[in-house]
């Protein structure tokens, strides 16, 4: 049964499709069949994967809402192993619909269950909001994967999305993982981005990976090109990066599975 990780982060420009796109393309690499899940009205992991949102008949919005099966909506990437559920123009009003829908906070959860045992990891990429479709996301994982901008601004919204965390666990969905905390577009040379990195490793210790995604021009252009860095400049910075994140979440995994069966 896969694992279910959401990757979210309600600021915008975190590089949080970003990750998603790469990290799904490592975990491929490593030797993971992995689902990408595009929940974002945007639709950039759709078209960074090759699949512009404006070309794309069926999607997430329908098989949230229970329009089309899975077997309809789900496409190949230029990735062996790798498929998206990608996003299409309709998402744009889901969260208005999503109101009026029974146990609307689990729509995704039970929409994603036929399929999950297909594959080892799904990812979801969440809207920068915290919505109803992110909430969606939430209560569909197992786990929160957070992209944290290298920069002042970026803490500051991080403890509200942890708190928002914090009250899925309580009320909806008390399995909820935290799968850790990953710096973005970081800049080594750069005092601040140092400064933002020992601060968030202060407060969440061992919450934050090691593993930190560089600033890259290479990561910037892949998208374009309808590819993950890891497949478009598998030697670039950036996909020695998501390589080795792929790594560490696997390797944290693993620890953590040995420990609940030593417990």
């Amino acid at each position: 049964m896969a694992r279910v990780l959401a990757i979210s982060n309600q600021k915008g420009g975190v590089g949080k499709t970003t990750t998603a796109i790469n990290l799904a393309a490592a975990l491929v690499a490593c030797g993971r069949k992995v689902l990408v899940a595009d929940v974002d009205p945007q639709g950039n992991a759709s078209s960074g994967l090759g699949y512009p949102r404006a070309e794309v008949t069926g999607g997430s919005y329908d098989l949230l809402f229970g329009f089309r099966d899975a077997d309809t909506v789900l496409l190949p990437t230029p990735i062996d192993g790798l498929h998206l559920l990608p996003a299409t123009r309709d998402l744009v009003g889901a969260e208005v619909e999503l109101v009026d829908e029974p146990g609307r906070e689990h729509c995704l959860r039970r929409a994603l269950a036929p399929i999950r045992s297909r594959y080892d990891d799904v990812l979801i990429d969440c809207p920068p909001s915290l919505g109803l479709l992110t909430l969606n996301a939430l209560c569909a994982a197992d786990a929160v994967l957070v992209p944290l901008q290298a920069e002042y601004f970026a803490m500051e919204g991080l403890g509200e999305l942890l708190r928002t965390i914090g009250r899925i666990r309580k009320s909806l969905h008390p399995d909820l993982e935290r799968e850790g905390i990953v710096l973005t577009m970081s800049d080594a040379r750069n005092t601040l981005c140092r400064q933002v990195e020992q601060q968030a490793r202060e407060l969440f210790g061992d919450g934050v990976l090691q593993t930190v995604i560089p600033r890259n021009v290479r990561l910037g252009e892949a998208p374009s090109f309808g590819r993950s860095i890891v497949d478009y400049d598998p030697k670039s910075a950036g996909a020695r990066a998501y390589i080795a994140l792929a790594a560490e979440i696997l390797e944290r995994r693993a620890r953590g599975a040995l420990h609940s069966a030593a417990g």
